[in-house]
């Protein structure tokens, strides 16, 4: 394990959590309660301490019990809750850990029944015509002989981080995309960030927020690190992404709104698949398009990759990588496909590994990788949050003129939004032009 770069302290001594309202702490305490049947439910809490020791000290409470716990909040709620954007917040999350507990009750919910309820939001299908017209694109920018799977294989391996430049590269992200963010979306007072290189991991990189407006991000050296995807990466952890949401979110809705409910950050709800989507699209804002090839030039310059030697070669190499990112990303939704092949029409493994490796282009290897995730009992239906959560909200985003858009995205890092709140928006948005 090693830390990255400096940390900087956080300015203003010790923060202290106000006191929830009523239906706060009863959902605080759902989900501390749900967590205990579930284990990593609860992605992260900075709510009040005395709640956690409560519910760590009290008898687990029966699935059975906890599911007439969320129904009863949520008749409360109309009552209890005056604001509208934050009573419709609550309700989505609150119909998404019923669903949690009715599921951990015995009751059978439909694959995709159970993916809407917790999310707010139904999967769409990918049509197979649109994996192959990204195939076909992927030809043209990566030719040559093999496979196309071994030859985008042979394109990564050019691009890849060598492991003892990795941590120089980190910091020159982190630094970057926090100065653009600084300038576009504003930085709470006292938000603090500190980047671990870990090992022995099964994901990529992950934000841990501890609350205090600071976050743990570990980027695991396991994997190879490639310059176009630990940028996209770093941006998603970071700035604009998870850590920044999460410290805006501290600031104004904790903090500054007493909302204490937004203390808990809650896997396989809703507000997952909107925290999820803004921290893809995010990397628009850290890198804007104008501006993506010249930043993995340099960036390629700072992680000492062979390619940057010669700047013509350089250069080209950093406007094809941009190029390749848009069919390399449709190709990847095939992981969408892949879960509703397995859970929701319920394909074998061996069938829905031939249509990852065939369809999707994953090598071997990677298709049992993306398949693992899908199987797993608490990423099985998370699998649809990046793809599905990145497209509604690149759609949000892209439904007002270019100059607007940077501050409709900011709203994602102060506002409690649904995924039904957005969609209203945008048909709103539609009949009004109609």
């Amino acid at each position: 394990m090693r830390t990255v770069g400096a940390r900087v302290p956080a300015v203003g001594g010790i923060r202290t959590v106000p006191a929830p309202d009523a239906i706060a702490r009863d959902y605080l305490l759902l989900a501390l309660r749900l967590d205990q049947h579930v284990p990593g439910l609860v992605d992260g809490f900075f709510g009040p301490a005395d709640l956690k020791a409560q519910v760590d000290l009290e008898p687990r409470r029966p699935p059975a019990r906890l599911r007439d716990d969320a129904r009863s909040l949520a008749d409360r709620l109309a009552a209890e809750v005056g604001e509208p954007d934050r009573r419709d917040w609550l309700a989505a999350q609150v119909d998404a850990l019923e669903a949690h507990a009715a599921s951990m009750a015995g009751v059978t919910l439909p694959y995709l029944d159970l993916v809407t309820r917790f999310f707010g939001w139904t999967p769409v299908r990918r049509p197979d015509p649109d994996f192959e017209r990204a195939a076909e694109e992927l030809d043209t920018l990566l030719p040559g002989a093999g496979s196309l799977p071994d030859r985008l294989a042979a394109w990564d391996a050019t691009l890849e981080v060598p492991a003892e430049r990795l941590g120089a590269a980190v910091d020159w992200l982190v630094g970057r995309f926090r100065a653009r963010a600084a300038r576009t979306f504003g930085l709470p007072p006292g938000e603090d960030l500190r980047i671990t290189l870990v090992h022995d991991q099964p994901w990529g990189a992950y934000n841990w927020y501890d609350g205090g407006l600071r976050s743990r991000v570990d980027v695991n050296t396991d994997l190879p690190a490639r310059a176009p995807d630990l940028a996209r990466t770093i941006a998603h952890e970071t700035f604009p992404g998870h850590h920044l949401e999460h410290a805006w979110k501290e600031a104004d809705l904790v903090e500054g709104a007493g909302r204490l409910e937004a203390s808990a950050l809650l896997i396989n709800t809703p507000e997952c698949l909107l925290s999820e989507g803004l921290a893809d699209l995010g990397a628009r804002f850290a890198m804007p398009p104008a501006e993506q090839a010249d930043t993995l030039v340099e960036l390629f310059e700072v992680a000492g990759l062979a390619v940057a030697a010669d700047a013509a070669r350089r250069r080209e190499t950093a406007e094809r990588a941009v190029r390749v990112h848009a069919p390399r990303s449709i190709l990847a939704s095939a992981r969408v496909n892949a879960a509703l092949m397995r859970h929701a029409d319920g394909d074998d493994r061996d069938r829905v590994l031939d249509y990852l490796v065939r369809v999707g282009r994953f090598t071997p290897a990677v298709a049992a990788k993306r398949l693992d995730f899908i199987e797993h009992p608490l990423w099985r239906t998370y699998v649809f949050v990046y793809t599905e959560g990145e497209a509604l909200l690149r759609r949000w985003v892209e439904d007002v003129p270019e100059p607007d858009r940077a501050a409709r995205f900011g709203r994602l890092l102060h506002e409690q939004l649904t995924p039904a709140a957005v969609v209203a928006e945008l048909e709103r948005a539609r009949a009004g032009h109609a």
